[in-house]
């Protein structure tokens, strides 16, 4: 055996050792996720159709991912300033959110814009849930039907007051693209969630509210509520007898509502990945299908890539809704 080749040989070997001692050591210095509990924030109160939505996921991904998914609620400026809190968290996975399409798609859009660009101040993670808005009045309401809510809301000399989840909430804009389209002087009241506006129309301060099915559905199954039309461009499963408002005589309206995991920027993509498999996984198990169903939310899940191509069109979509309608 030549010196050469045995030089060579010992030169290979201890660069093989090398290469392995370092291999280790980054993955010994790799830290694990989720070693502590991580947060969820959501941009609306409590009741909600968001806070809801949260609640149901956070249950199997905590069981998945072994740390308890807390949902923290810092609503206002519809959906604003959850946002802000998450745009400005530490990127390490422990702080993330469930974002609506008003405040990654609408808001950034509206006269205030917002502190935060949906497009590079977030990585997306996966989508949540998708699902029409219910435009609900009382059930002991006088008004039965969409026709009659638009003739009412068509008398300039009595304002029909509706109420949504917040500026730039799917409520809000579901109702002023019914206001457009039917030449009606209706008056939106701004709320900080589904859940205050819903006690404000129980206790008939305002006339109706454009809702997150999530919100509106257990009150209508209970007899509180009854439902005039939904807004998508289907009926919605959970409310199979009701029309939708393009039935009724509005041809290709339209104004769906969906939510979305999201983190901070700069988030590692290992942390994302797992983030998502546990979100995905959480939305195909078979309890949290029944329970958010039951709550008027399809599951809709899916990849980073997939979320962002997603929110990247509704930005566009809805930038071009938003300065067609006078807010």
């Amino acid at each position: 055996m030549s010196k050469s080749f045995i030089r060579y040989s010992t030169l290979f070997l201890s660069l093989m050792i090398g290469l392995g001692a370092n291999n280790l050591r980054a993955q010994s210095e790799s830290p694990k996720f989720p070693t502590k509990p991580i947060k969820l924030v959501v941009g609306f109160a409590p009741g909600g159709g968001t806070d809801s939505a949260a609640r149901t996921i956070a249950i199997k991904v905590s069981e998945l991912l072994g740390q308890t998914v807390v949902v923290e609620n810092r609503a206002g400026a519809g959906g604003n300033i959850a946002c802000e809190a998450v745009a400005r968290a530490t990127p390490d996975g422990y702080t993330i959110g469930l974002a609506n399409v008003g405040s990654l798609t609408v808001n950034p859009h509206m006269p205030d814009g917002t502190s935060y660009d949906p497009l590079k101040d977030f990585e997306m993670i996966s989508g949540g849930v998708a699902f029409s808005n219910v435009l609900v009045v009382r059930s002991d309401s006088s008004i039965k039907t969409l026709a009659e809510f638009v003739k009412v809301g068509q008398d300039k000399n009595k304002p029909l007051f509706y109420g949504s989840a917040g500026i730039g909430s799917a409520g809000h804009l579901s109702g002023e693209l019914l206001k457009n389209s039917a030449g009606m002087t209706t008056e939106h009241i701004n709320y900080k969630g589904g859940g205050p506006v819903m006690i404000d129309l129980l206790a008939g301060n305002i006339t109706a509210v454009f809702a997150s099915a999530p919100t509106a559905v257990p009150l209508v199954q209970s007899g509180k509520l009854h439902a005039l039309a939904v807004t998508g461009s289907q009926r919605a499963k959970s409310l199979p007898d009701v029309p939708t408002v393009a039935e009724q005589g509005y041809p290709g309206y339209q104004a769906t509502n969906w939510y979305g995991f999201i983190a901070p920027a700069k988030t590692p993509i290992a942390i994302v990945e797992k983030l998502n498999q546990a979100i995905v996984t959480a939305l195909k198990d078979p309890q949290t299908i029944e329970r958010l169903l039951n709550a008027g939310m399809e599951p809709d899940p899916t990849t980073p890539k997939a979320m962002r191509e997603f929110v990247t069109k509704e930005y566009e979509t809805w930038g071009k809704v938003v300065k067609g309608i006078k807010l």
